[in-house]
């Protein structure tokens, strides 16, 4: 899971489509949760002065006579006179007998309603709007202190002293209106940016998507060459990219040349290297042991030439199918070994793509195959398949097998077991030498299905 977690992050086109999904899905709910907020904070601002107009109307009709609260029996507003209307008001003045203001005067719409308790104590001149509860249901208040004066005769009654007669004045109003509109105003919010945010989702996929189609283009055409199914990059990509491609193409196309120079530098090496050895073998009167000297040299020379030959280098541009090259050899191997008859099974992926040269997966599997049609008894298989983007080849017989102090020793030139009694062992070198030189994995064990020698080999 770690793994293709760390694979995914390590792709350009997932780290813009994350990054933009993130700043999407971050950024659009920080501005609707802003937007409900002011929006609450505007309706909020909005009821209190609308509960302060009220209050100044109940203050404008308010009268102190004789120590006494004067409250017109009906009010302008028509609210405060209909029972449970949804807005109320009602005056409260200090108790003697106790810290709390006693209710003095109550509107007729708060009838049958029990009256809330600790309401607000504002000092003179001071309001307080908040949120309280009446009956279970949520309401806004809004208290205003304000202090009347009232005539009072003095002890001598002659004079006259002003006393304060301080009273708070409450308004208070269902809250049921204002938490309509905030849920009102949050539905359509919310659901536009919803809309919003699938929209702009949609619009940065398709504009990362015609972004990054060069890169795919690339990439694309990179596989084609790994696989050999192209030579060069073709397409026209921009000015960031097309320098790339130019300098790739040039690099492939200097590759290219300087490997059949190469190539044929080692043939004509070969030829005359192998003419002068034919000349002296010819010659009469040659001894054994020169002669065997010379055919060792000849074996030598085709070692070393197939190992400089091989395309390991620049594999990474090269592809083969493998069926295509396993279907040739299953084919003719059987002709060649008709006594005993062997009998070649094979099970090849056919999406199995070696990547290198076509003359190098000749020789390993033809090497492979004819050291196990030498040892087999009757049949011989072969597997390719692909893991976790390696290629694996196996190849059993069910002959006698290779003993266990044999198997690290059996791919030294000229060291052979004893079921391979035929050809010079060379053959298993040469293969060696090919997968290393691919920076493959060789290896040798018993088969479980057939009982003989398994050869393994594996490739990234």
């Amino acid at each position: 899971m770690l793994n293709k977690l760390s694979n995914l992050m390590n792709s350009l086109k997932a780290r813009l489509i994350i990054s933009a999904l993130l700043l999407i899905l971050i950024l659009l709910p920080l501005i609707g949760f802003t937007l409900n907020d002011a929006f609450k904070q505007q309706v909020s601002a909005s009821a209190k002065n609308e509960l302060k107009a009220y209050l100044y109307s109940i203050l404008a009709v308010t009268e102190v006579d004789n120590g006494q609260l004067m409250m017109p029996e009906a009010l302008a507003e028509n609210q405060f006179n209909v029972i449970q209307s949804g807005l109320f008001a009602l005056i409260s003045t200090p108790n003697p007998d106790s810290k709390k203001n006693s209710v003095s005067w109550q509107s007729n719409s708060l009838l049958g309603l029990d009256l809330p308790e600790n309401l607000p104590q504002p000092e003179i001149g001071q309001s307080e709007f908040k949120e309280i509860e009446i009956d279970g249901k949520p309401h806004i208040i809004y208290s205003y202190s304000a202090s009347f004066e009232r005539k009072v005769l003095s002890n001598d009654g002659l004079n006259v002293d002003y006393v304060a007669f301080p009273i708070t004045v409450h308004i208070i109003k269902d809250q049921l209106d204002y938490q309509d509109q905030i849920d009102l105003f949050s539905q359509h919010l919310w659901s536009w940016l919803l809309i919003l945010m699938v929209f702009l989702v949609l619009v940065q996929l398709a504009w990362l998507l015609w972004t990054l189609k060069p890169l795919a283009q690339f990439t694309r055409e990179l596989n084609e060459i790994e696989q050999g199914k192209a030579m060069q990059l073709q397409a026209k990509y921009p000015n960031e990219l097309q320098a790339v491609a130019r300098q790739l193409n040039t690099l492939l196309n200097t590759e290219q040349r300087q490997r059949k120079r190469y190539r044929n530098a080692l043939a004509d090496l070969a030829h005359s290297l192998k003419t002068p050895l034919a000349v002296i073998q010819s010659q009469k009167g040659l001894s054994k042991s020169s002669f065997e000297q010379t055919n060792i040299i000849s074996r030598i020379i085709s070692h070393q030439l197939k190992r400089a030959q091989t395309a390991a280098g620049s594999s990474w541009h090269l592809g083969v199918n493998v069926m295509s090259v396993s279907d040739k050899l299953v084919r003719t191997l059987p002709k060649i070994y008709r006594e005993p008859q062997i009998e070649i099974n094979s099970s090849v992926d056919k999406l199995c793509i070696f990547k290198g040269d076509e003359a190098d997966l000749i020789e390993i599997l033809g090497n492979l195959l004819d050291n196990a049609c030498k040892a087999a008894k009757a049949r011989v298989h072969l597997t390719v398949s692909m893991k976790d983007t390696r290629l694996n080849i196996d190849i059993e017989d069910d002959g006698p097998g290779v003993s266990p102090e044999l198997e690290s020793e059996i791919f030294e030139r000229g060291i052979r077991a004893d079921s391979y009694q035929q050809g010079n062992g060379i053959g298993l070198a040469i293969v060696r030498d090919l997968v290393d030189s691919y920076q493959g994995q060789l290896s040798v064990s018993r088969s479980d299905t057939l009982g003989g020698a398994k050869f393994s080999l594996s490739f990234s």
